[in-house]
Order: C-alpha cells, then sequence, then structure tokens
C-alpha cells in the first residue's frame, strides 16, 4: 500500500478525515447515540446496549477517544464516557460549510 501523504494536506483537513473515520463505524454511530441519550455512563452500560463483546465495545470506543468525539475519565474501577463538544464542533462547522455553499449555488451545478 502506499503512503497516505497526509502532510501534504492542512491540520484541519486531517482532523476532519480523523473525525469521519471514527465514525465510519455502524458500532461507533450507535454509542454516540446512545451517549446522546444518557448524557453519560459507564463501560459497561455501553456493553449492555449493544449486540458486541467487552473487548470490542473497548477497541470502539478508544477509536472514538482517539480521534477527540469522546471523553473519558475514571470512576473507581470504571470508566465514564461522554461526548467532546470540540469534536463535534469541528464536525458542524466542516458541514455549516457545505450547506451554505449547498444553499448559494442551487442547480448552478453540472
Amino acid at each position: 500500500m502506499g503512503a497516505s501523504k497526509t502532510e501534504s494536506f492542512t491540520i484541519e483537513q486531517n482532523e476532519l478525515a480523523t473525525l469521519a473515520k471514527a465514525l465510519g463505524h455502524p458500532a461507533r454511530i450507535a454509542i454516540i447515540e446512545y451517549l446522546l441519550k444518557v448524557q453519560t455512563c459507564i463501560c459497561g452500560d455501553i456493553v449492555m446496549e449493544l449486540p458486541l463483546a467487552q473487548p470490542t465495545v473497548s477497541q470502539h470506543l478508544k477509536e472514538l477517544k482517539n480521534a477527540g468525539l469522546i471523553k473519558g475519565s475514571f470512576e473507581g474501577t470504571s470508566i465514564c464516557y461522554c461526548i467532546n463538544e470540540e469534536g463535534f464542533e469541528k464536525i458542524k462547522s466542516f458541514f455549516q460549510r457545505i450547506t451554505q455553499h449547498l444553499d448559494q449555488k442551487k442547480n448552478n451545478c453540472c
């Protein structure tokens, strides 16, 4: 496989790609939806919500956390996860720019 050449792109482009990749699995979407519903939770609660083994859920949580979409803090022997607003603000800003462009260019595209 060739090099990804990520250094050829802006920091923002690389960050958005990382965020998009983290959202690129239905289990991660389900985790985000669950966190939005309950606002915070403990990892064990997430495992009960998904038809996946605990190590698989932990791997998905790790991917979301590394991308900056969720935060985790220790509470005793468990980790409490919640939405990281900063990561979603970047996604929101990107889609707002797309929406503004589409609103301005309605039906003016090939």
